[in-house]
């Protein structure tokens, strides 16, 4: 049984973007969920199906049950870091074929800048690790970076062409929390923090939330704006520690990719818009790779001197993404989001002509994780 095409999102949502003083990341996340719900002219009573994973509440699923004052059929809470809500549409596809569910929220918030200003994390160092005390999940990163740069000759401006054009969609985008000019030199410059990444390699530290409402696609067109069709999905786990990856230059990715492609009947060339989870330079290099849209090894010269950028050969990030516009602690949510607005035709200075698929892939631990969706408009199916 192919979910291609079975269920679509019909309602999407951010709020607390930035800073939301004085709020907690539950009513962040309530916050978007009626922005949700509201843009797909659903009712709070409809929902009968939630999934969420919370910053640091391990039962965020019963938590989110009991705030809104629901009495859910099913709630998902698996948690698998910032690739979790990519998973979730898979199971809300599954339960709105299976007719166990008519209503599916997804939804996430977090309160981490103005709570701590620092990433949060409710894991202990690996056992195996520990010892050399690490930056976590930072050194994990810059381990899969300097193995990168050792075996293909990736390098340093290559790197930091990634945030360059992160931040050049970013001043695109008036909800995004960094929107200041940012040139190669300017990344290569900032503070080195875990070698051989900088600052600037690294995601902002900011609140927010999003959410997404998902019905059949039999009754889709019944609500007030076009709705995305859920194409394709797969998943990919490779580990849990970064210790314990089989090779530091492929991610699960590989894996997710080309089922979520094969599922949507698609290749890499047919993607008109891509969201990646870029927690730092390295995986948007990485995960265009394992994606298929170069060859391994070829990554940073597909990114360089604005391959990515506006104008570039390929839109990635369109929002800004983790490096310049929003990064709550798990970014899944928001490259689905943003993929929404791209094929609704919704994003402003930054929308892409004549969009009508979009990639959005998460990753979560330490590139432990990753999935993949492909979203279509209607014309697609």
């Amino acid at each position: 049984m192919s979910l291609r095409g079975k269920a679509a999102i019909v309602g999407a949502a951010l709020a607390g973007c930035g800073e939301a003083h004085g709020k907690s990341a539950m009513e962040i996340t309530v916050e978007a969920v009626h922005g949700a719900l509201a843009d797909a002219g659903v009712s709070l009573g409809d929902v009968d199906a939630i999934a969420t994973c919370q910053p640091l509440d391990t039962l965020s699923g019963l938590t989110l049950a009991q705030e809104l004052g629901l009495n859910p059929k099913f709630t998902m809470n698996n948690r698998m870091g910032g690739s979790s809500f990519l998973s979730h549409t898979l199971w809300a596809a599954m339960l709105l074929e299976l007719r166990l569910a008519d209503t599916v929220l997804i939804c996430y918030g977090s309160n981490q800048r103005t709570a701590s200003g620092k990433l949060m994390t409710a894991l202990d160092l690996p056992t195996y690790e520990a010892p050399y005390q690490p930056m976590f999940p930072l050194s994990s990163y810059a381990l899969a970076a300097d193995r990168h740069m050792t075996q293909f000759g990736t390098t340093r401006e290559q790197l930091a062409d990634v945030a360059v054009a992160a931040r050049a969609w970013a001043q695109k985008n008036p909800e995004a929390f960094i929107r200041d000019p940012l040139t190669r030199e300017d990344v290569i410059a900032s503070r080195l923090v875990s070698d051989p990444l900088r600052v600037r390699d690294c995601c902002l530290v900011t609140d927010g939330g999003g959410a997404l409402v998902m019905r059949r696609a039999e009754t889709a067109k019944d609500h007030p704006r076009p709705p995305v069709y859920l194409l394709g999905g797969g998943e990919g786990t490779t580990h849990r520690d970064i210790s314990e990856m089989p090779d530091l230059t492929v991610t699960g990715a590989a894996q997710s990719g080309a089922t979520a492609m094969k599922m949507a009947g698609v290749k890499p060339a047919d993607i008109d818009v891509v969201q990646l989870y870029d927690a730092f330079t390295i995986n948007v290099i990485l995960f265009l790779e394992d994606l298929g849209f170069c060859k391994k090894g070829e990554g940073g010269a597909f990114v360089e001197n604005g391959g990515i950028a506006p104008g570039g050969h390929l839109p990635v990030n369109t929002n800004g993404g983790g490096l310049s516009c929003v990064h709550p602690g798990m970014y899944g949510i928001f490259t689905l989001v943003e993929a929404v607005r791209q094929l609704r035709g919704d994003a402003g200075d930054r929308q892409i002509d004549g969009a009508e698929l979009a990639m959005a892939h998460g990753n979560g631990g330490v590139l432990s994780s990753q999935v993949t969706n492909i979203l279509g408009t209607e014309s697609t199916l």
